[in-house]
């Protein structure tokens, strides 16, 4: 089966009114975003804005001692990176492929000439961001006060929410080192699931087998993520295009 490639696959750029669509569009570039690539490092001036459609992207903390942790995963309805809007062009956090797939870039000068000029696209930038930071604010409540097998099913949940496929290519020290816990608490925790049936962990491969029960298991915080990105979608008003060739929170 052949793979479609079109910008509105991105639920930011499906919303925008046609003819701000039609402006930036001779600008987007069609790239391929492989699993683990670096899009940009915290702090780095950016150069482009990143519009996923198939692909995921974790955002990460980076400190001092060389940790990293996961504070947000951006899917197709999302862009990278708020900061060139936001007055300062420089990356807030670093930016990952955590799902290899595919995406837009556009210039990031183009992107805010677009924004300044106060059409569609801004109200939905701004709009998006709102969703974007109760997700990094509601991410480090949870890895702050919840449980580790909490924290998996959270994490696990989200990513699902924007994959397109059954199964994540994941493994137990990458997973550890965005939740920022030890390796063998996450061996733990996944196991438990496991036994409970709920999740199958085989070969570095991840697959949700009832997720009605992992949703039993997780913490409010992913209730709370998940009803303020049906209230983004609610409010894009998308024609039905953005939903047939990909998927993204439901």
């Amino acid at each position: 089966m052949t793979e479609i490639f079109d910008p509105r696959q991105n639920y930011l750029l499906a919303a925008m009114h046609t003819e701000e669509l039609e402006r930036i569009v001779p600008h987007l570039e069609l790239v391929s975003m492989p699993y683990t690539e670096v899009l940009y490092e915290c702090n780095e001036a950016l150069q482009y804005a990143y519009f996923p459609t198939s692909a995921t992207a974790s955002l990460l903390c980076s400190l001092e001692d060389g940790v990293s942790v996961e504070v947000a995963v951006v899917g197709n309805e999302g862009v990278l990176d708020v900061s060139i809007f936001m007055g300062y062009n420089a990356a807030l956090t670093m930016a990952t492929i955590q799902t290899a797939g595919h995406g837009y870039r556009l210039p990031a000068k183009v992107l805010k000439q677009e924004f300044d000029q106060g059409g569609s696209l801004q109200h939905l930038l701004m709009r998006y961001t709102r969703t974007l930071i109760i997700q990094m604010a509601q991410t480090t409540a949870c890895n702050r006060r919840h449980s580790v097998e909490q924290q998996l099913c959270r994490w696990l949940l989200l990513n699902f929410d924007r994959v397109h496929s059954g199964s994540l290519a994941m493994t137990q020290e990458l997973i550890s080192n965005m939740l920022g816990v030890r390796r063998e608490s996450i061996t733990e925790a996944a196991r438990k699931l496991q036994t409970d049936g709920l999740i199958s962990y085989c070969r570095g491969h991840i697959k949700v087998l009832d997720r009605p029960g992992l949703e039993t298991h997780v913490c409010e915080c992913y209730d709370v993520v998940k009803k303020e990105s049906e209230r983004f979608f609610s409010d894009l008003n998308i024609s039905h295009y953005a939903g047939e060739a990909t998927h993204c929170v439901q």
